[in-house]
């Protein structure tokens, strides 16, 4: 990287985790986008999956005592299977559908975002099974599978903390399951991923750590609307990328 690409991965990244801090998920939403109009999506996705999983240790671990395991345990098996289906399509599609797909799923989760379109409302438990499939399967795609979970969930938990951990520990199981099948189809074994995330974890962690102590400052509606006018502008960014 040029030192202009440096400083951008490295303001990306504080941003993203910096929302992760205070929210429990929103990570590899706001970075994968951003970093993906400058790296290939087949070096950003591992990436951000590393950086991902060693936040939700973090996270997950501090707050276990307070994770919905109820809620937790019927997103797995579904997860899983999306998981193999999204790493397929990851190595085998061609690079504009990618981004294409990236841009409308991050602009979709944008506007929902920013027209506050949510409900109080708890939702059956069946409606686990296609939000951890797709969860699983865009994760996988795009590291960014955290948008079917975090709707599903806020439909079951309506405490913000055990929210936040419940969040934390679903995507720290099923980041165990992307490592194992990113690893067997040849993902995570570049020097050059292994590089990046070892200069990238001191600067996720320092935004984490950030993030984490304005947990209780900001509300759940200021966090959405700061994370759906960036992935407004990540996802036609992406649009852009993937006709030129």
């Amino acid at each position: 990287m040029n030192p202009l690409e440096f400083g951008y991965a490295a303001g990306v990244l504080l941003l993203a985790y910096f929302i992760r801090g205070i929210s429990g998920f929103g990570s590899g939403l706001v970075a994968v986008p951003l970093l993906a109009l400058i790296f290939p999506l087949t070096t950003v996705v591992p990436l951000i999956l590393l950086l991902d999983f060693t936040a939700s240790v973090l996270l997950g671990g501090l707050n276990l005592k307070q994770v919905r395991w109820d809620e937790a345990k019927p997103l797995i098996p579904f997860g899983v299977v999306g998981v193999v289906l999204g790493t397929t399509l990851l190595i085998n599609l061609p690079k504009t559908p990618l981004l294409i797909g990236l841009g409308i799923f991050v602009l979709i989760f944008a506007i929902r975002n920013l027209l506050d379109v949510h409900g109080n409302k708890l939702i059956s438990r069946w409606w686990a099974i296609p939000a951890s499939f797709t969860g699983g399967t865009v994760g996988a795609m795009f590291g960014t599978g955290g948008p079917p979970y975090v709707i599903y969930l806020t439909h079951r938990i309506h405490d913000k903390s055990e929210l936040r951990a419940t969040f934390s520990a679903v995507f720290f199981l099923e980041g165990l399951f992307r490592i194992g099948s990113f690893v067997a189809v040849g993902l995570l074994v570049s020097k050059q991923i292994w590089l990046g995330y070892a200069m990238a974890l001191p600067v996720a962690l320092l935004a984490l750590y950030g993030g984490s102590h304005v947990h209780t400052g900001l509300t759940s509606q200021q966090v959405k609307r700061i994370i759906g006018a960036l992935l407004l502008l990540s996802g036609l960014s992406l649009l852009v990328k993937a006709y030129n």
